[in-house]
């Protein structure tokens, strides 16, 4: 209809030569990305492989997609990328489901046949337009609960290849979980492939011929990953308000993932007695403002576990919550770090950093994630329910020791005590805060971890193998 507002937003999706890997993989390794390349650009000549999530910033499948399609993109496949729009009541919704599916009770809502309309009701417009734009040639993929409700349309009305990717999931399912796939699955069964990023987070009943299994990777030159001189590091984290010693001797340039220079130019809003000086020992959580990422607990450990036995200071760094459109419980969560925060003695509050990266640019804020990993002595993802954890290969890329909690995809990244260690109770404030200062007061030890885990990450967790898996999953659903 003319003058009608578009349901749905276009990212816009960069291209990336795969050449940069030759610098990092085994020769071997890297003949088999070329090989794979070549197939692929004869495959999908003519075709759009298209992506549809919920949210273009501010989480970690945002992230995954920005450096996937432009892999693809570079391989010489045409990929495109969408995000759907919906109501404050839909996203509410699709929180409850995301919570229930790690056996939260979240707002504590019903998922009946109201909740089925809602959701419905929301994203008929988006399935409207996203129908008229796909071709019967193409390839869709589908990422997490939000969207899911698009792949029937696509089966009965197109008939294109439909993969669903599910980013989240449970170890052992509970009867919230159950119910929450219980709602989903009528949305999700009609797609020719499920992606899960490990096999027990595979749902019941779904049928086991159409299943694969990708775990989530990182890309080695992306902002948030790229190599920071240590003095580089310095610079971006005073500008953005972290050190204001003045010790900074460089400018705080990064390079974007396309290679262009870019600064950082923008500070975060940082809740803290006083700011961090270049002798403090630092230990780091990033993660979205989410119980499920556990925020008072890592606050609450640390104050009570680890700060009485080192000297360290902890950075809790989450996004600028008016930032996460697909998230409204943040606001509350971050209210609830604050208000702990403010309770603490004053010695507690002078080691704590809460802080609200900026998001205006993806860029920026990923190159302050990047320095803020390589300033840390000990990386920590203390969370309750995680599908994979990017941040606990991030840190183990950047060679630090990582303290992570023994659940979902966490333990297929860290060989525990090896490459990093896993606490077995997340609830578990004294272990966590052992663990931590452990680390803090062996800093051979730590190192050595550290080097593990950047090998690890080499061997197993880096963009190519993930694109390779995408592409090979796509050539097996058009080849019947």
């Amino acid at each position: 209809m003319p003058g009608q507002v578009p349901a749905l937003t276009t990212v816009p999706v960069g291209r990336l030569s795969l050449d940069r890997f030759q610098s990092i993989l085994p020769a071997d390794r890297y003949q088999t990305v070329m090989d794979a390349v070549q197939r692929a650009r004869e495959l999908f000549a003519g075709r759009v492989v298209w992506n549809v999530n919920s949210t273009a910033r501010g989480g970690g499948v945002a992230e995954l997609l920005v450096s996937l399609l432009a892999y693809t993109h570079g391989a010489g496949v045409n990929a495109r990328w969408e995000v759907i729009s919906a109501t404050d009541e839909f996203f509410s919704l699709t929180k409850r489901i995301h919570n229930n599916l790690h056996s939260a009770p979240g707002d504590g809502g019903e998922l009946g046949d109201a909740e089925r309309r809602v959701y419905e009701g929301s994203l008929a417009p988006n399935v409207e337009e996203f129908v008229g734009m796909v071709q019967p040639q193409d390839v869709v993929i589908v990422h997490d609960p939000q969207p899911a409700g698009l792949i029937p349309p696509l089966k009965e009305r197109l008939d294109v290849p439909v993969i669903w990717r599910c980013h989240v999931g449970i170890d052992t399912p509970s009867d919230l979980s159950r119910r929450a796939w219980a709602f989903l699955r009528p949305y999700v069964e009609p797609a020719d492939a499920y992606v899960f990023s490990r096999r027990a987070f595979v749902w019941e009943g779904l049928d086991d011929a159409k299943i694969e299994l990708i775990a989530p990777v990182i890309d080695a030159f992306s902002p948030k990953n790229a190599e920071l001189e240590p003095e580089i590091v310095a610079a971006i984290l005073e500008v953005a308000g972290f050190n204001q010693d003045g010790a900074a001797k460089v400018a705080p340039t990064f390079h974007r993932i396309d290679g262009t220079p870019d600064r950082v130019e923008r500070r975060a809003e940082i809740d803290e007695e006083r700011p961090l000086r270049a002798p403090d020992p630092m230990v780091l959580q990033v993660s979205r403002w989410d119980r499920l990422k556990d925020p008072l607990g890592v606050i609450s450990g640390f104050a009570e576990h680890v700060a009485p036995h080192t000297d360290a200071h902890l950075v809790y760094a989450g996004p600028a919550v008016d930032a996460v459109a697909d998230d409204p419980e943040g606001v509350e969560v971050l209210r609830e770090a604050k208000a702990l925060y403010q309770g603490l003695p004053s010695a507690a509050r002078e080691r704590l950093h809460l802080a609200c990266l900026p998001m205006q640019s993806a860029a920026e804020n990923a190159a302050i994630v990047n320095a803020l990993q390589r300033r840390a002595n000990v990386v920590v993802q203390k969370s309750i329910a995680e599908g994979f954890g990017l941040t606990v290969a991030e840190g183990m890329w950047k060679a630090r020791p990582v303290v992570a909690s023994r659940i979902g995809g966490i333990q297929d990244q860290i060989v525990d005590r090896h490459s990093g260690l896993l606490l077995d109770d997340p609830a578990d404030l004294a272990a966590y805060g052992a663990a931590v200062s452990g680390l803090l007061q062996d800093p051979a030890r730590a190192e050595q971890i550290g080097h593990a885990a950047q090998e690890r990450v080499r061997d197993d967790f880096l963009a190519v193998r993930s694109l390779l898996q995408y592409l090979a999953l796509v050539q097996r659903l058009l080849a019947s």
